[in-house]
């Protein structure tokens, strides 16, 4: 019964740890977005640096400016980008270390099983074969 329990108490933790691992995604996808805005943020900030016309021109300062801080930006959201796909590889190896642990551990309790099956299957048969007691042998 130990056994039974242990393997319910690992589904659970995998169930936990895949919920852990979809949360790592998520940040994941949020930095990624982020990241997309800031790249398209430098791509306008380029066009608006470039461009002839004169209001631009007056504010170029400013828009180079903007862009030095989008790409620090960009390089911070890139380190926590890493970071986080580290998260979620060692998040995604841990709940796939659990899932073989569950697995185990669910063929070890209906291994378990199987053999009490069959001692209870043999000392049936040989409790048929011993007289009820002892005051029922001839002597």
């Amino acid at each position: 019964m130990a056994e039974k329990n242990r393997s319910e108490k690992l589904k659970r933790l995998v169930a936990v740890q895949r919920h852990l691992e979809r949360m790592a995604e998520s940040e994941l996808a949020d930095t990624t977005r982020q990241r997309s805005e800031v790249t398209e943020s430098m791509k306008r900030v380029m066009v608006a640096i470039g461009s002839v016309d004169p209001v631009h021109m007056a504010f170029s300062i400013h828009y180079a400016e903007r862009y030095g801080r989008l790409m620090i930006r960009d390089q911070q959201l890139e380190s926590i980008q890493t970071l986080i796909q580290m998260k979620v590889q060692q998040e995604r190896t841990k709940g796939d270390r659990l899932e073989e642990h569950m697995k185990d551990a669910r063929e070890q309790e209906t291994r378990e099983a199987d053999d009490n099956a069959v001692y209870d299957i043999i000392d049936q048969r040989f409790a048929g074969a011993t007289p009820a007691s002892s005051k029922v042998q001839k002597p």
